[in-house]
């Protein structure tokens, strides 16, 4: 995903956009210490609150959607008892 220096700065000041720090301890590969930064970033949500900045989604259509995946997991689950 691009955002433009613009944009990164506005998240910035919001708060939005925060920087993850990760230490890479004596004797660890690259790969391990990507593997825990790759996790950090997806468990602070970074991506998604940027996704979802990205356009504007009227309340009336945020909230059909949240009933929509309700309805979805509900019915999966009933589906995963049978």
């Amino acid at each position: 995903m691009f955002l433009s220096l613009r944009s990164i700065l506005k998240l910035y000041k919001k708060g939005v956009y925060r920087m993850l720090i990760i230490e890479v301890k004596d004797g660890e590969s690259i790969d391990r210490a990507l593997k825990r930064y790759k996790r950090k970033h997806q468990q602070t949500k970074l991506r998604q609150e940027l996704r979802s900045r990205k356009e504007f989604v009227k309340p009336s259509v945020r909230r059909r959607n949240e009933m929509l995946n309700a309805q979805y997991r509900n019915k999966k689950r009933v589906i995963g008892e049978l």
